[in-house]
């Protein structure tokens, strides 16, 4: 080859493309093989398996959600959009709304509905339409260059458009199925929620609830009762969970258990007092520190005899106290039960349809603080009303309400 030609590395023996070398900055995507072996190694051992199930398990929550944040928005772009431009331009009025500016990627949508067609990929006729091919960033597009349509129905353009930001890398991550992280899943969560709230999605997105429905939990949920959440143990759930958003404005609260550690212990003295004083009824029952369960459950524990009694006498008595501060003592009851422990419930707001209970069994070696954990919601589906208009009751809530309500009756009431 002449001097002007390109020059080429030698092969090896002769044969083009078998170097092993390996260009500098390049990745190699095969395993180096072992001796002996006739190919790469194909198989993925249990570290790879759990990496990708990890990743698909993100993917697939973050999608769900951009799922419904396109939804939402297409449905909104089209209430405030068509009624302009479809008296004049008919079905063509997506294509007249995206105006000069937006030529290439409306054209674009149309060509890519047009293949759709003719491939038999429109399986539904309500998306046989240019707006069902826009992507996310086109519907903003599309919002941003109309905003004074959109304006009487949103409070604050820099919110939406904030919130899409944060979206947009999610879906960059999730279209090209690369890693995403659990911190940028969880601001993406938080991104799409609150811009349902604001594109006005009505009462099935309550993320300024205490317990927020995920969009997950609200497809799949069926799968598992009313249990929306299950942590090993009690230190994981109050930092996922703090004890303020489990009690913080509750209406109703019951709790039954041996000392109620979760609530004494982590919600101050002063937080009930107002709690109560604002409107909520709260009933307390303790098992009776007298009572033999106590010594038996000492023996369980393997602590010292009186330890546990004295330590459940601390909690009635620190109770006695917020009791005593209010006006109406009758809102904040507080019992004593000689029964067998089985278990500690709190049931915040139990007869509402957006109550939560947070439960756990007791083990016989093994302490409440360290007992695995139940987090329930009132009802299937986040307590959604079933066509009689009444509470689906199919789940586990019901169970521990009504055990709390037969406890409750036996007890025994403190002075």
């Amino acid at each position: 080859m002449g001097s002007g030609g390109l020059e080429l590395p030698p092969g090896d023996e002769g044969h083009e493309g078998n170097s092993t070398d390996v260009p500098p900055g390049a990745v190699s995507l095969a395993r180096p093989m072992d001796a002996g072996a006739i190919g790469p190694e194909l198989e993925w051992d249990a570290d790879a398996w759990h990496e990708v199930r990890t990743r698909a398990q993100r993917a697939g929550r973050a999608y769900i959600w951009l799922n419904l944040v396109e939804q939402r928005l297409r449905a909104v772009v089209a209430a405030v959009l068509r009624p302009v431009y479809e008296p004049v331009h008919g079905d063509d009025w997506v294509v007249a709304a995206a105006g000069p500016a937006g030529q290439e990627w409306v054209q674009r949508a149309v060509a890519v509905r047009e293949v759709s067609r003719r491939k038999g990929y429109l399986l539904d006729p309500a998306d046989d339409n240019v707006l069902s091919f826009l992507t996310l960033p086109q519907l903003r597009e599309l919002m941003v260059q109309h905003w004074p349509c959109f304006e009487p129905y949103m409070d604050e353009r820099r919110d939406v458009e904030l919130a899409l930001d944060e979206l947009e890398v999610t879906r960059n991550v999730v279209s090209r199925n690369r890693a995403l992280s659990e911190a940028v899943l969880a601001q993406a969560e938080r991104a799409a929620a609150r811009l349902l709230e604001v594109l006005g999605a009505g009462g099935d997105v309550p993320s300024a609830h205490r317990l927020p429905v995920d969009a997950v939990e609200d497809l799949v949920g069926d799968r598992y009762a009313d249990v929306v959440a299950v942590h090993p143990d009690r230190v994981r759930l109050l930092r996922q969970f703090p004890a303020e958003d489990i009690f913080g404005g509750a209406r109703r609260l019951d709790a039954i258990g041996i000392g109620l550690n979760l609530l004494v212990q982590n919600f101050s003295g002063r937080r009930l007092v107002r709690l109560a004083q604002s409107g909520g009824r709260v009933r307390l029952l303790f098992l009776n520190p007298a009572s033999s369960a106590v010594k038996r459950r000492e023996r369980e524990l393997g602590i010292k005899r009186g330890e546990l009694s004295r330590a459940v006498e601390t909690n009635i008595l620190h109770m006695r106290r917020v009791r005593a501060a209010l006006r109406d003592p009758g809102a904040f009851e507080i019992q004593v039960f000689d029964e067998t422990p089985r278990f500690t419930a709190y049931l915040v707001d139990g007869d509402g349809a957006d109550g939560i209970a947070v439960v756990q069994h007791y083990l016989r070696r093994t302490r409440g603080m360290e007992a695995p954990v139940l987090v329930l919601r009132n009802g299937k589906n986040g307590g959604r009303l079933v066509k009689s208009g009444e509470l689906d009751e199919g789940g586990l809530f019901p169970t521990y309400r009504e055990e709390f309500e037969q406890m409750w009756a036996d007890a025994r009431p403190v002075s």
